[in-house]
C-alpha cells in the first residue's frame, strides 16, 4: 500500500535495532564512586516540561527517560519500550493513524512503584493542558488521543495520517513523567509545583538527592534500575555555573571534573588545554545552529506589561526584511568560524542544515559577506542615514539594536564582530550579555530570559532531537509565541507568524516519502530565511570533553549527550 511503503522510506535513515553496547567493566551498581560532571549553564528545574533549555533537558535525562532515544549515529532505539513499533511488526497502523507502544516487563519507577501505560497518558495531558505552557509542546502536536490500553501497552492515534509518528514521548525532550507526583501540577499548576520539578521521580539510572537549582545537583545511582550493575557510578555531581574556558580546564588541565559540556571557547586555547593530557576533547555535529533572532514584537519597556507580546504591537523596524537581508549580508561567518569554533563549525545559511535530504542551498549568497552590497540595498529601499550621524531610520526610527546572548568569551566576541560589520551598514547595536543560568533558565517571573526576549535581537544556539525536523519546524507557528498567557514558555521565540508557514506544517504532517517530505522542508527553511527573522551563523558541532579514565561515553548530538550516561565506567578501577 502507498502510505506503508512511503512509511518505510520516511524512516530509512533510522536504524530499528536493539541497542547492544557492552561496556567491558562488568561487576556492582556503584562501583565506580562518583563521576563529576560540569555544565556552565546551571540547570534551573529538572521538570524538561518547563523549559526548553539543553541544560535542563540534559540534566534532568539521568532520571527522566522515553519510550525511544536516538544514539550517538542518530538511530532511534528503544528504551522504555521493548521494541520499536513499525507497520511490518504491527505497531503502526497500515492508515499511519495510530502507533502502538508496548513497555518492557518490570520497569520501576525509583520509588519502586511500577512503571505504566497511565503514566504516558499522563504525561501528555500534563503537557497539553490548558494554562501550562509546555516547553515542548511541539512533540505532541497532531495526536488526538493516548490510551492505556493495558498497564504495559499505550496507543497513540493522530488526528491525520502520520507519516513521522516517533515524535510524542521520544527522545530526551518529552520523556514520561510520574503521574502519581505530578497529579496536582497540571495547567497553571506546574511552575508551582517546586518540590516535583526540582526533583522529579524518574526510571533513569539515578536519582536526585538535592537540587539547587543554578548551581548543583547530586545524583545517586537509582536502585531500582532495571539494568543489573548499572549505572557503574554511585554518585553523580552535577555542577553548574562558570564559564565554558574554565570548565574545559577542570576537565582538561586539573582533572577535577570528569565531562564538560558545550566547549564554546577559542580553538586554539582548547588545543592547549588538550595538551596537557588528562582528558579529549570530542565532536559530534547534528542539528545545532548558532542563530540570531529578530524580534518581530515591540520590546520597549514604555509598553509595560505589553511589551514582546501581540498587543504591543510590530517591531518600529525589524519587520522590514529589507533590514534583516541587509543585516545577514553585512556578516562574515567564515570569520566568525575561525576565531570562534575551529573544527567545531561550520558557516551556514540555514536553520535547518542536517540531515543532508534536508539541507537547502537557496539561502548559500549568505556564506560571501557583502557590505557594499547590504548598503546598496538599504539605499535602494529608501532606508538612509538622514542626520549624518551614522545611523540609518526607518520611518523615522533610527536602526539602532540591543542584542543580546548570554555570557561566554566566544560569543562576546561574536557579539563585537558583528556590531563593527552593522556600523558599516549604519546600524548601531547596543551588545547586553546575560548570565546563561538565567538567560536560558525559563523563570517566568525573570525578565531577562531568551523566551521574554526583552531585546531587538537575541543570539543562541538550538537543535533538535531524533532525525526527522516536523516537530522542530513546527516550532515557528504562530501559536507558538511565548506570551504571559502561556508562563512565557513557547519556541517561537522572534514571534513569526504567516498562515503560508503554518499551512506547511499541516501538509508535512500528513505526506509520506521522505523525498516529499524533504521538499517541504526546504519550503519552510527557505520561508524562515527570506523571512529574515533568523539569521542563521554558524551549524555548530557539540564540542564537550572527558577525561581520560573516563569509559563508555558516546557523545550525541541527536538526543541528550548523556543519553547512555548508565553506561559509562571508571578506566582501570
Amino acid at each position: 500500500m502507498k502510505l506503508r511503503t512511503a512509511l518505510l522510506g520516511a524512516t530509512a535513515a533510522v536504524a530499528f535495532a536493539p541497542m547492544a553496547m557492552a561496556d567491558g567493566h562488568e561487576g556492582e551498581r556503584g562501583r565506580d564512586g562518583q563521576v563529576n560532571i560540569i555544565y556552565w549553564q546551571a540547570p534551573s528545574t529538572l521538570n524538561p516540561y518547563l523549559s526548553g533549555g539543553t541544560k535542563e533537558v540534559e540534566s534532568a535525562s539521568l532520571v527522566l527517560e522515553s519510550l525511544g532515544r536516538f544514539d550517538n549515529n542518530g538511530e532511534l532505539i528503544p528504551w522504555l519500550a521493548a521494541d520499536i513499533p513499525t507497520v511490518e511488526n504491527g505497531g503502526v497502523a497500515e492508515d499511519l493513524t495510530s502507533i502502538t507502544w508496548t513497555l518492557k516487563e518490570g520497569v520501576m519507577w525509583s520509588d519502586g512503584t511500577p512503571l505504566t501505560a497511565n503514566d504516558a497518558v499522563f504525561t501528555w495531558q500534563y503537557c497539553t493542558a490548558e494554562g501550562g505552557g509546555c516547553a515542548q509542546a511541539s512533540y505532541f502536536d497532531g495526536v488526538e488521543n493516548v490510551e492505556a490500553v493495558d498497564d504495559l501497552t499505550i496507543k497513540i492515534t493522530f488526528d491525520a495520517p502520520k507519516p513521522f509518528p516517533y515524535t510524542a514521548l521520544v527522545g530526551s525532550e518529552s520523556p514520561i513523567i510520574q503521574a502519581a507526583q505530578f497529579a496536582d501540577c497540571l495547567g497553571a499548576a506546574a511552575p508551582t509545583c517546586v518540590d516535583a520539578n526540582f526533583g522529579p521521580i524518574g526510571t533513569g539510572p539515578f536519582v536526585v538527592d538535592d537540587f539547587k537549582a543554578n548551581d548543583v545537583i547530586q545524583f545517586s545511582a537509582n536502585e531500582n534500575f532495571r539494568e543489573a550493575g548499572k549505572p557503574a557510578f554511585a554518585t553523580v555531581l552535577f555542577k553548574g555555573g562558570g564559564d565554558a574556558a574554565a570548565a574545559a580546564r577542570s576537565v582538561l588541565e586539573t582533572a577535577e571534573f570528569d565531562y564538560a559540556w558545550n566547549l564554546q571557547i577559542d580553538p586554539t586555547v582548547l588545543a592547549d588545554m588538550e595538551s596537557a593530557g588528562n582528558g579529549m576533547v570530542v565532536t559530534a555535529f547534528g542539528t545545532s545552529v548558532e542563530r540570531l533572532h529578530l524580534n518581530q514584537t515591540n520590546p520597549s519597556a514604555d509598553l509595560g506589561d505589553l511589551r514582546a507580546t501581540a498587543e504591543g504591537g510590530p517591531h518600529p523596524f525589524l519587520t522590514n526584511p529589507v533590514i534583516g537581508q541587509a543585516m545577514s549580508m553585512a556578516i562574515d561567518r567564515s570569520l566568525l568560524v575561525e576565531i570562534g569554533y575551529g573544527a567545531g563549525g561550520q558557516p551556514t545559511c540555514n536553520v535547518l542544515p542536517a540531515p543532508a535530504i534536508y539541507a537547502s542551498t537557496a539561502n548559500d549568497a549568505c556564506l560571501t559577506q557583502d557590505i557594499a552590497g547590504a548598503n546598496a540595498l538599504l539605499d535602494e529601499n529608501g532606508i538612509v542615514d538622514s542626520d549624518g550621524d551614522g545611523i540609518r531610520e526607518y520611518e523615522g526610527t533610527p536602526l539602532t539594536v540591543l542584542y543580546q546572548t548570554s555570557t561566554n568569551a566566544v560569543r562576546q566576541d561574536t557579539q563585537a564582530l558583528v556590531k563593527q560589520w552593522w556600523s558599516e551598514i549604519g546600524i548601531n547595536a547596543e551588545l547586553r550579555n546575560i548570565d546563561a543560568s538565567v538567560f536560558f533558565g525559563g523563570d517566568p517571573a525573570s525578565p531577562d530570559t531568551f523566551q521574554k526576549f526583552f531585546a531587538d535581537v537575541e543570539m543562541y544556539t538550538n537543535n533538535f532531537a531524533g532525525v526527522d525536523p516536523e516537530a522542530y519546524m513546527a516550532n515557528w507557528a504562530c501559536k507558538e509565541w511565548p506570551s504571559p498567557e502561556s508562563q512565557w514558555q513557547g519556541s517561537n521565540m522572534q514571534r513569526f507568524c504567516d498562515p503560508a508557514y503554518d499551512a506547511l506544517i499541516d501538509e508535512l504532517a500528513t505526506t509520506a516519502g521522505i523525498e516529499a517530505r524533504a521538499e517541504i522542508v526546504k519550503q519552510m527553511n527557505d520561508m524562515l530565511m527570506q523571512s529574515y527573522t533568523i539569521i542563521p551563523l554558524i551549524h555548530r558541532g557539540g564540542v564537550s570533553a572527558h577525561a581520560n579514565s573516563l569509559g563508555g561515553v558516546q557523545i550525541s548530538d541527536w538526543d541528550s549527550e548523556l543519553w547512555n550516561i548508565k553506561d559509562w565506567y571508571r578506566i582501570g578501577e
